[in-house]
């Protein structure tokens, strides 16, 4: 082969290279342009609503989000009925009284919340025998006076045991700015209560008495061949809202606990001595909405999950796993969640024995660093002693584990 055709051969051949790996090439592109950081989205004050005093509270905690005067001392009304219809049940799931039981209309219970009073009624006959269920569905749905006194009188014997029963109840509830004279909110001296107190009572009926709070979500109830419609209004105005009660008298002016689910989260708002039906409604979903829309509710640990698990000296195992017994749950503003931070307190020596369920340390959870919640740490399984050869060697491990921390400290 000639000098030129060798020339033009390898001329080819480098042009052919050169072209693939151009036609392989990916032309540049401009490096997008970084986009602004966000600043943190504000969350209002929240809204300043008829009543003279307010509660919003996030249902999964028990925080309280927002308030207005919530520690106030106020004439409940009806809003009594909240604690009647949880004591009720309360003696009901102990197996004291029972759904089925004929109750007996007294005199006191036809006149005193019977329809000759100014009051609301579920209209009862005097004498006749109602189904408990019924009085509750009376007492919940229509506000009768004449079913809540029937009520108490099953329960307890009396008005008066009644009222006893509903203050030890609320005692054990923490509800420590409320007494209880009657069972139906009638206006009377030394009866009284707290917004507080009233968000502390209905989180308490929702959660461990579930199906009869259902029943504050039924729009009307028919007694007696008189229908009646829940005076709760937000029922019909906001499918999410499923209870609780209304309250009114000239003193206490209008009151109103409501409760609505959206989602995971649910909220409690309560308002107390609002100046209408309309302004404690307005008020009431004021509440609930702000709750909604700027508070999240995030589950941060498993119940019964194994949270750590230190080391467990003389005994079988090597290790003691700990955990808590609910699901921690915490309510922060939205977008807030990334400032939470978790601790947990632990003695740094674990001897056995330990029983399931007893507390060993604590978790601490905070937001900024303020608290925000501190929930036991449990051993979540038993952790009996070792064998006697065990607690020996670990006794020997310990001695020298102690004395390389005394010489650390002569140390420094």
């Amino acid at each position: 082969m000639s000098f030129v055709r060798r020339t033009l051969v390898a001329f080819a051949a480098t042009a052919l290279v050169a072209g693939a790996a151009l036609a392989q090439q990916v032309p540049p592109r401009p490096s997008p342009v970084p986009r602004p950081v966000m600043p943190e989205a504000p969350v209002p004050p929240p809204p300043d609503v008829d009543g003279k005093s307010w509660v919003l509270m996030d249902y999964a905690t028990g925080q309280i989000l927002a308030s207005k005067e919530p520690d106030l001392r106020v004439e409940p009304a009806s809003i009594t009925k909240i604690m009647t219809d949880y004591v009720v049940s309360a003696e009901v799931a102990n197996g004291r009284i029972h759904m089925t039981d004929p109750v007996t209309i007294s005199e006191h219970a036809w006149r005193g919340g019977g329809a000759g009073t100014d009051g609301s009624t579920s209209f009862m006959k005097l004498g006749s025998q109602v189904p408990l269920k019924d009085l509750l569905y009376g007492m919940i749905i229509q506000s009768g006076n004449d079913a809540a006194i029937a009520l108490a009188e099953h329960t307890a014997g009396s008005e008066d045991a009644f009222a006893n029963l509903m203050n030890a109840y609320a005692k054990q509830l923490g509800m420590v700015n409320s007494n209880f004279e009657n069972a139906s909110g009638y206006p009377i001296a030394n009866h009284y209560t707290t917004a507080h107190d009233i968000a502390i009572l209905s989180r308490a009926l929702i959660h461990d008495f579930p199906d009869d709070y259902a029943i504050s979500a039924i729009k009307q109830f028919e007694w007696n061949g008189i229908k009646q419609g829940n005076r709760n209004t937000l029922l019909w105005r906001d499918p999410s809202v499923d209870g609780i009660k209304t309250g009114h008298t000239a003193a206490a002016g209008y009151c109103l606990a409501a409760s609505a689910k959206q989602g995971d989260s649910r909220m409690i708002a309560i308002v107390m001595g609002a100046s209408s039906e309309k302004a404690r409604a307005d008020s009431a979903m004021a509440l609930l909405n702000y709750g909604f829309r700027f508070y999240e509710t995030h589950k941060l640990y498993e119940a019964g999950k194994p949270l750590a698990t230190p080391r467990l000296w003389k005994g079988e195992n090597k290790t003691l796993p700990l955990g808590v017994t609910d699901a921690v749950q915490v309510t922060v503003k939205r977008g807030q969640y990334d400032k939470l931070k978790a601790t947990m307190d632990v003695p740094a020596t674990l001897i056995a024995p330990f029983k399931k369920g007893q507390q060993v340390g604590t978790l601490r959870i905070t937001l900024d660093g303020q608290p925000v919640q501190s929930v036991p740490l449990v051993a979540l399984a038993d952790a009996p002693q070792g064998g006697f050869f065990s607690r020996l060697w670990d006794s020997i491990l310990l001695w020298f584990h102690g004395s390389d921390k005394k010489a650390d400290a002569d140390a420094k």
